[in-house]
């Protein structure tokens, strides 16, 4: 995305386009995507993909322009947290409104229990966000400055291979909204060709499974770790 979005920049550093608002647009785009999944068949599922690439290439974007014009920000970095959190979640709460047919494309009732499911999915992704954000938090109030890689090594050995382990399988990036509009989108193209919504069913499935296993392991990676001393 880097060698679209340099070419992009080079356009808007030109304009009177702010980096905040690249940003503001970056997370309405996110929050659309989620809401595209709403859209019955296969389209849906193709255009939050594409939409959650628009996201990416705008985060990519907004970060270049500030840099290159000079006007990175607290306020800027702040509003590019929050449109990550809303991103995926908006995503993954919509690949669950997507499993429960909410317009009843099988005849029945909508199966809400798959809409729950892919909340939890989302909050199991947010958590894992906020479990990184604030380990700065809590040094910073404890008068401590911000924490460097280095302390992300778990202090037990078999702690630090788990976690090696599970680095190496990349599992956790499935709940990612670039990896995640992908699983739903191979699902979409899959329950195009059987006529049902099972496979987004058990890709929502798998995906809250995935959110709710990292969100422990993450948990216990940082309070095992240096991070937090």
């Amino acid at each position: 995305m880097r060698s679209i979005s340099l070419r992009i920049t080079r356009l808007m550093v030109n304009t009177r386009v702010t980096p905040n608002s690249l940003t503001y647009l970056m997370m309405l785009t996110g929050i659309v995507a989620g809401a595209a999944l709403l859209v019955p068949g296969i389209a849906g599922a193709v255009l939050g993909a594409l939409l959650i690439q628009l996201y990416l290439l705008l985060d990519c974007v907004d970060g270049e322009v500030a840099r290159w014009r000079r006007q990175t920000s607290v306020t800027g970095v702040y509003l590019d947290r929050v449109g990550h959190y809303l991103a995926e979640a908006a995503l993954l709460t919509g690949a669950g409104l997507r499993a429960a047919d909410l317009f009843h494309r099988d005849g029945a009732t909508a199966h809400w229990e798959w809409a729950f499911i892919g909340t939890v999915a989302a909050l199991g992704a947010i958590l894992i966000k906020a479990e990184t954000d604030l380990v700065d938090v809590a040094r910073i109030r404890s008068g401590l400055p911000a924490v460097q890689d280095t302390a992300s090594v778990p202090r037990s050995s078999g702690v630090a291979k788990a976690r090696k382990a599970a680095a190496a399988l990349k599992f956790h990036r499935l709940v990612g909204g670039v990896e995640a509009s992908l699983v739903v989108l191979a699902a979409g193209i899959a329950d195009a060709v059987h006529g049902d919504l099972l496979l987004t069913r058990i890709a929502v499935g798998v995906l809250a499974a995935i959110a709710l296993v990292q969100t422990l392991l993450h948990l216990a990676s940082i309070v095992l770790s240096s991070r937090l001393r």
